[in-house]
């Protein structure tokens, strides 16, 4: 199956356009794991474990792994999460953008050596920093277009030149990404839940790509007003949620806390796409 039949299938199966985002933090860790780097993957684990059946991607954040040296945790979380979950896409965070020689190395690494079926990119060293990523068949790639941080303004909400009419920088991104940048059908944006009507705006420019959308929950991203600006019936959304579902309890019930709050969330989101 390619990343977008496993999107389309988990999202089926699970009811959901929830994406779980695994950005683990130790000093945030439960009392029995608090401060401990060597646990991230138990703590991980156990995440995955208790929202599995209600995920439609997770997305670990490769830095909160290396900072720590975790990078064989994340190896180990990898293949958990394919074992427990194989129905779930998993979405590696790692924003790369760099000349082609060097992308081939970094696809390398979130392809081969992490198994993941997606990744995310930052595309403004243009189309042959992407391209590396597009000769891993059936593997997905989500190029930043308008990003949750107030910094994006600086540069992606800023016209192309002085001439009326010129798009925004995120627009032309997003039309090279729905258009000729797309060669076999992998490209999806990222377009956060903190910018309703620019996830609005990207859609209408990209009405079949898919839409990674951050910033709900500890971000203050409104879900409701995301999906109905970004959902359609045959374009998918996967709007994610880290912190608030991560750190829901600080006590030894956090994975049952976990999966309450992604329950709620999961649900939040159904109703508004039914609303």
């Amino acid at each position: 199956m390619t990343f977008l039949d496993m999107l389309r299938a988990a999202g089926r199966q699970n009811g959901s356009m929830l994406c779980v985002g695994l950005d683990p933090e130790p000093t945030r860790f439960p009392s029995r794991l608090k401060g401990d780097a060597n646990k991230i993957y138990d703590f991980c684990a156990h995440i995955v474990d208790a929202t599995a059946d209600l995920a439609i991607a997770f997305k670990p954040q490769i830095a909160y792994f290396a900072a720590h040296r975790a990078e064989g945790q994340l190896e180990r979380l990898m293949e958990h999460m394919r074992r427990v979950a194989p129905q779930v896409p998993i979405i590696l965070d790692a924003k790369r953008g760099d000349i082609g020689s060097t992308a081939e190395q970094y696809a390398r690494e979130a392809f081969e050596r992490y198994g993941a079926d997606a990744v995310t990119l930052s595309p403004f060293m243009g189309f042959d920093s992407v391209q590396p990523y597009l000769k891993f068949e059936g593997k997905g790639a989500f190029l930043l277009c308008r990003t949750s941080n107030p910094g994006g303004d600086d540069l992606q909400n800023q016209r192309l030149s002085s001439v009326p009419g010129e798009p925004l920088l995120y627009e032309h991104v997003a039309r090279l990404a729905q258009g000729p940048w797309n060669l076999n059908g992998q490209l999806g944006l990222v377009v956060g839940a903190t910018y309703p009507a620019e996830i609005e705006r990207v859609r209408a420019l990209a009405p079949t790509l898919p839409l990674l959308i951050p910033g709900v929950g500890a971000q203050g991203g409104d879900a409701v007003a995301t999906v109905k600006a970004g959902w359609r019936e045959d374009a998918p959304i996967i709007v994610n949620s880290s912190r608030a579902i991560l750190y829901a309890s600080g006590g030894d019930d956090f994975a049952e806390a976990a999966r309450h709050e992604a329950l709620r969330t999961r649900d939040l989101l159904q109703q508004a796409a039914r609303a």
